[in-house]
């Protein structure tokens, strides 16, 4: 036999046992995605003293700033980390239906740790529908925490655009609380 058949036929076989280069077979993920535990907890950082007005109303003029260069007319609420509102603005414009909106979006962000992304996520990429079973949640983005030194000390909320819109005024508000 020829050195390249004797070739052939070894890895041949080593592939036909599973041999130590064959791939092994995928793990099967659950059947329910829920059924996943985390090694860690998630979303769990700390909530910290509540924030105070000034910084609040520095988040809420942060946020106008953006929104007006952007031409869009916002309710932008700040609660302080126990979900109460600390200041709230309604720009000339935006919508009366969004004023609760923005306060519920920034209720939602603090008191479950999380921005309210995760919570439209749930219900729309990932059809995991007992998130409307929890209380206070709101399923649209616009929900920002609020961090500063590792704590949560309050949560912005934005409503008045698209969540999408909402979204971007309340991160880039967010980002100056550190």
């Amino acid at each position: 036999m020829s050195v390249r058949l004797l070739l052939a036929i070894a890895a041949t076989s080593i592939s036909l046992l599973g041999g130590a280069g064959a791939q092994q077979p995928a793990a099967t993920p659950p059947a329910n995605p829920l059924d996943v535990v985390p090694e860690k907890m998630p979303f769990n950082t700390p909530y910290g003293a509540p924030i105070d007005a000034q910084t609040a109303q520095s988040v809420i003029q942060a946020a106008a700033a953006d929104a007006t260069k952007r031409g869009w007319q916002l309710n932008i609420a700040v609660v302080d980390s126990g979900g109460n509102l600390v200041s709230f603005l309604r720009m000339d414009g935006a919508q009366l239906a969004s004023i609760s909106i923005s306060e519920h979006k920034a209720r939602a962000a603090v008191k479950y740790r999380r921005p309210t992304r995760f919570f439209e996520d749930a219900i729309q990429t990932k059809d995991i529908k007992y998130i409307l079973t929890l209380d206070d949640v709101i399923t649209s983005r616009g929900g920002i925490p609020l961090v500063q030194d590792g704590k949560i000390v309050g949560a912005v909320g934005c409503s008045g655009g698209t969540g999408s819109q909402d979204e971007v005024i309340c991160a880039a508000a967010a980002a100056l609380v550190k």
